[in-house]
């Protein structure tokens, strides 16, 4: 590499791991086109500058940094890029004569997931993980997983504490904002009120961390004092707790700031001194080095085509209710406090994302790639390469089973087992007709008797399908979800 070249960073590839030195020369781009394009979260943009920019301050002389409409415009000399995370990204690197170098962030190689995945008639993540965990020697004693087992999400499923407004677990670090988290608001003002460029959701205070000592500070309170909590009831959620012992390290890690390979090692050491339990650590490994690294993989191992994967004909369209995250005209507890948390916060935690979100827009039949989209502009840790396989092909089981071995639909007695939501609310999880019927418990049977050719072959849907020929009102349920179309519940 010529000395003159310059390593061009991308505002998801921040940490010291993205450069080949420390005093690596280093362009970075702020691109006001991107927000031009999409209609992002208020506190997404402003994360993402706050990172960008507090970056380059960092690197102060020994960075490049541009403030230009596109990324053209400011991508001049000799150029080396990590691997970008979205396809256009790297067609534009391409394009503009970047040497292009092997993809950082993830623990995985591509290499080594294409020598997995190739041959395979379907690819399951807990395949994928145990490979991992023998390929990286991550909670494995000798050839064996750490406590003789690979999985331990039966631990891992505890519902909330009953009567309890909050979890207990510490609360993170907060935030403190500075004069370049001020600048930064005062720009997307302006551009707000000049420029004509709209943002969804609301402004506010910042969450998550924008420098990688802010995520250092996190990632060791979260192992501290976190992390053995997470674990049993990593699928719980109370109205008064929306963090409840997540680690929020999802948006540092989606920026670069951390390497996943030290927050596992973070997290395994744990286990290993007997601070943590074994379901704890492994529930958390389970989402970096599995989920995480798997996600990212789908996204290049698939075709382009697979985001616009329809298996199930979904061509509804997303209601502005839900687009504008207008949490107010909602009654429905559980849909109003988690839409409102992402309205407020441009985050809620997995379980709100896949099982309350992700699940109404399954039942009501909305157009997979538009929710992808959604997802996407709205969380501060979305980006293209995490909603892809997560939201078409899990949450929307729109790829008809190539991740996932059936859809993720269920009732509100899900919701009522695994949350508060239901105490208080209008709606009953035991009523499916009528005026009080739960907007998931009628749209649960809705979506099985609308899809019912789709699903009829699917061994994992036998028993549910047996239930709908059993039902003797789902004619009267059909027609009343139907009725109840794209209105807020």
């Amino acid at each position: 590499m010529a000395d003159s070249t310059r390593r061009w960073l991308f505002a998801d590839q921040l940490g010291p791991h993205f450069l080949d030195a420390p005093d690596q020369p280093v362009l970075l781009i702020e691109s006001k086109a991107v927000f031009r394009r999409r209609r992002f979260h208020r506190q997404k943009a402003h994360l993402v500058l706050s990172a960008l920019r507090h970056r380059a301050a960092e690197l102060g002389d020994q960075a490049e940094f541009r403030q230009t409409e596109t990324y053209a415009e400011a991508a001049r000399g000799s150029l080396s890029v990590c691997h970008p995370t979205s396809r256009a990204a790297r067609a534009l690197v391409h394009r503009l004569g970047a040497e292009v170098l092997d993809p950082r962030g993830f623990v995985t190689s591509p290499r080594d997931f294409t020598a997995w995945a190739n041959g395979r008639q379907d690819l399951r993540m807990e395949d994928f993980y145990r490979d991992a965990r023998r390929r990286h020697d991550v909670l494995m004693d000798g050839g064996d997983p750490a406590g003789g087992t690979w999985n331990l999400d039966a631990q891992n499923r505890e519902r909330p504490p009953r009567g309890a407004e909050g979890l207990g677990a510490a609360t993170p670090p907060e935030i403190t904002e500075d004069d370049i988290d001020e600048q930064v608001r005062a720009d997307l003002d302006r551009w707000e009120r000049d420029d004509g460029i709209e943002f969804v959701g609301r402004d506010g205070p910042r969450w998550f961390p924008a420098t990688r000592a802010e995520a250092l500070a996190r990632l060791r309170h979260f192992v501290e004092h976190r992390l053995a909590p997470f674990g049993p009831h990593e699928d719980a959620m109370l109205a008064g707790d929306p963090v409840m012992a997540h680690s929020m390290l999802s948006a540092p890690l989606n920026l670069g700031l951390l390497d996943p390979r030290e927050v596992i090692d973070r997290v395994e050491d744990a286990y290993r001194s007997g601070a943590v339990p074994l379901n704890s650590a492994e529930g958390y490994i389970r989402q970096i080095l599995g989920w995480r690294d798997f996600v990212w993989h789908l996204y290049w191992y698939f075709a382009p085509s697979y985001r616009s994967s329809n298996a199930l004909a979904a061509r509804g369209r997303m209601p502005k209710w839900f687009a504008d995250l207008d949490a107010d005209a909602v009654q429905a507890r559980c849909i109003a406090d988690v839409l409102r948390g992402v309205r407020d916060r441009g985050w809620v935690h997995h379980i709100p994302r896949l099982m309350v979100l992700g699940n109404y827009a399954m039942q009501r039949g909305w157009r997979p790639g538009a929710v992808a989209d959604w997802f996407h502009r709205c969380f501060v840790d979305g980006y293209e390469w995490v909603m892809t396989a997560n939201v078409v092909g899990m949450s929307q089981f729109a790829d008809a089973g190539r991740m996932s071995t059936k859809p993720y639909a269920s009732g509100g007695a899900y919701i009522n087992r695994m949350s508060d939501y239901c105490g208080g609310c209008r709606y009953d999880p035991k009523v499916r007709v009528g005026a009080n019927a739960c907007p998931y418990t009628a749209g649960y049977w809705a979506f099985l008797s609308r899809n019912e050719p789709h699903l009829r072959s699917n061994h994992r849907m036998r028993q549910p399908m047996q239930g709908l020929r059993r039902l003797t009102d789902v004619d009267a349920v059909v027609e009343q979800e139907e009725a109840r179309g794209s209105h807020a519940p």
